[in-house]
């Protein structure tokens, strides 16, 4: 996504509240024009009623809306130029394909000599046009979806919601479908806003991430950053598999920061804005991380269980005994895992330490 690009789209302070329940706090939002832009969070973040106020479905209990620069907050659904596809695909059955992707543009009263090129046009964009005279029942679960962004991308919207669109479908399907709608994204040019609980689906899919929890903004950012940098545990927990090491920030006298977990010391790099001391907690991806010998390594444990993958290995390492012990809520022990390359081979028992490029690994303090 370009910096220079115009904001397509702004919210200033929206909010909804039903009854004394808040779905959403007030929220300060800019999209960019042609931005591909996700709302990831787990249900009752918010992300969903963010999106049905943009879309003119939920009236918001307060705040602004702003497309183009102007105020479409109470604007009717039908005149914002938004266009929207949901999970369930919301095909007439009793009309064929072609019919399905003309309904849209009839009611928006397109002249009839442009209203075959538009269909055809659409259908094409999704590779559907062989599929043009079938009915929806007659069609997988993957091309009821292009179907129904057939529909949606027909009559040429500038900004497109997609709801939640490939939850209904298996996993390989899904992974087929993201890039499609990267394809499409791409092709149109148009302002995506896409409303999703999948993490990877946001990874793939985005310009910027936008992360709800809690009816706000949790933080908002391009994949890369929310992934290598979250801002709080709770972004670093949902966003891909985390090592979150608890302990005390310590000082040291050479200016570095590190971490005491446990009687150990974890160096955690040039840190220059963070406190002095204080509870926190070492955020370390495990392809970050690597066994070594447990003299070598900044923690040691035991590895509890070996997991293949396929492309690589998973260790997890128990970090339960001695002076590395870990504790998760409810007193268990802790885990560590480590993504091994395949020719590595750690077996269960094995007495190991654990490494990590420091640079890579981020403190958290809240």
């Amino acid at each position: 996504m370009s910096t220079n690009m115009s904001t397509k789209l702004e919210t200033i302070g929206l909010a909804k509240t039903y009854r004394e329940t808040p779905a959403l706090l007030p929220t300060d939002l800019r999209v960019a024009a042609g931005e591909f832009l996700t709302l990831l969070g787990p249900s009752g973040s918010g992300k969903t009623t963010l999106l049905q106020m943009i879309s003119g479905l939920v009236e918001p209990s307060a705040g602004q809306l702003l497309i183009d620069g102007r105020d479409a907050t109470h604007e009717a659904p039908g005149k914002r130029g938004i266009g929207m596809v949901f999970q369930s695909y919301a095909l007439f059955p009793h009309m064929t394909v072609w019919e399905n992707v003309a309904y849209g543009l009839r009611m928006r009263k397109l002249p009839r000599a442009e209203l075959a090129p538009a269909v055809d046009a659409a259908l094409a964009m999704v590779k559907m046009q062989a599929f043009a005279q079938r009915l929806p029942a007659e069609l997988s679960g993957g091309q009821q979806q292009r179907i129904a962004l057939a529909r949606c991308f027909a009559f040429r919207p500038s900004i497109i919601l997609l709801d939640e669109p490939l939850g209904a479908l298996d996993k390989k399907l899904r992974e087929h479908m993201q890039l499609e709608i990267r394809r499409l994204h791409q092709e149109l040019g148009a302002t995506f806003i896409y409303v999703t609980h999948d993490q990877d689906e946001a990874l793939t899919l985005s310009d910027r991430i936008c992360l709800m929890n809690q009816a706000r903004i949790e933080q908002i950012g391009t994949p890369t950053q929310l992934y290598d940098r979250p801002a709080t545990r709770f972004a670093a927990d949902f966003l891909g598999h985390s090592n979150l090491l608890d302990g005390i920030v310590e000082r040291l006298p050479d200016g570095r920061v590190a971490l005491r977990v446990g009687a150990r010391l974890v160096p955690v790099g040039p840190s220059p804005d963070l406190p002095a001391a204080g509870n926190a907690s070492l955020l370390v991806r495990p392809e970050a991380a690597r066994l070594t010998s447990p003299e070598e390594g900044a923690l040691a444990g035991t590895i509890r269980e070996v997991v293949f993958l396929g492309a690589d290995t998973r260790a997890i390492v128990s970090l339960g005994q001695g002076a590395d012990a870990q504790s998760v809520p409810g007193g268990d022990a802790a885990d560590f895992t480590v993504r091994c390359p395949r020719d590595l081979t750690p077996r269960v028992g094995d007495r190991v330490g654990l490494a990590w490029d420091h640079a890579r690994a981020t403190l958290l303090t809240r």
